[in-house]
């Protein structure tokens, strides 16, 4: 049993929910999330199984899209509305103001990430410094919106959905654009409706994955590690070759069937001679050869 699981995650559970009641209904040890959604907000929550594990941090890097709504006039410890109101303030701005000032945020800005979050610094996660009322300064990462599409406007609340890089906190997207419009603002809603290629419309509740399991098709739901390569050149290795691969070694361009031109860093999904899936490999242009990236047959 190795791949991905494209969950559902419900409200009020964490992702190490998700990963811990997923160990017991599937009966395996190795499992892994890709990327942490808070306990208030829904939707994709990608799971690695075995082999797939490797692949976690590969997909976190990936593009994601929410839909969120954002709250204006209110400011809280927390960025959402589960915190503490720390301000209120009269929302001044109409429609086409406030419409103004989200699209400005398209594009890459500097973003600081909140207190209430689980980097961690120092061995601890800041979200734990937080509950114990410290807080400390962080740095402002850039991170890149995609796009913002405004879905619906009912004052004080806009429902919106964000196209966005990794990294990015939605709830800190509110509070930035809450402070640009000079009254604040917080976040209401979230839910993640797409990673990489995991979408909303193809996600399983934990109950759901649960009654396949009993009825052992299990197998019908986990998505093979190599489809979320697929943007990836295939290249396949001829026979003799085999063990090079399964060892992790280098290979050069003569060891292959396909006839590709490379670029520099490139990134391709190799195959052994019988077509198993073996690993991700990149590019090496000084040498024409290629090195692995990422191995899940070992």
């Amino acid at each position: 049993m190795n791949g991905i699981i494209n969950i559902y995650k419900e409200k009020n559970f964490t992702s190490h929910d998700v990963v811990a009641k997923l160990r017991g209904i599937l009966k395996i040890r190795k499992i892994g999330h890709t990327g942490t959604l808070d306990p208030d907000a829904v939707g994709v929550l990608p799971i690695c199984i075995n082999r797939a594990t490797k692949v976690c941090d590969m997909l976190t890097d990936k593009d994601k899209v929410y839909e969120t709504v954002m709250l204006l006039g209110v400011t809280t410890d927390t960025q959402d509305t589960s915190g503490e109101i720390l301000l209120e303030k009269e929302v001044t701005a109409n429609e086409e103001e406030v419409k103004a000032v989200i699209n400005t945020f398209v594009g890459e800005y500097a973003q600081i990430p909140p207190m209430y979050s689980a980097l961690k610094v120092n061995g601890k996660k800041l979200y734990e410094l937080a509950r114990e009322g410290i807080e400390i300064e962080r740095k402002a990462r850039n991170v890149t919106i995609y796009s913002i599409e405004i879905l619906e406007v009912s004052l004080p609340r806009i429902r919106m959905r964000v196209h966005c890089s990794k990294g990015t906190y939605i709830r800190t997207l509110c509070h930035d654009i809450g402070i640009k419009l000079n009254c604040g603002a917080c976040m209401e809603e979230l839910k993640r409706t797409k990673v990489s290629i995991f979408d909303i419309k193809d996600a399983y509740t934990l109950a759901e994955v649960e009654t396949i399991m009993k009825d052992g098709k299990i197998e019908e739901i986990i998505m093979p590690i190599d489809k979320i390569f697929c943007e990836y050149k295939k290249l396949s290795i001829l026979e003799q070759y085999d063990k090079l691969v399964y060892n992790g070694n280098k290979f050069k361009e003569n060891c292959i069937e396909e006839k590709y031109t490379f670029s520099q860093s490139e990134q391709c999904r190799v195959y052994d001679s019988k077509g198993e899936f073996v690993g991700v490999y990149e590019y090496v242009e000084k040498y024409k050869e290629f090195k692995p990236v990422k191995i899940f047959m070992i």
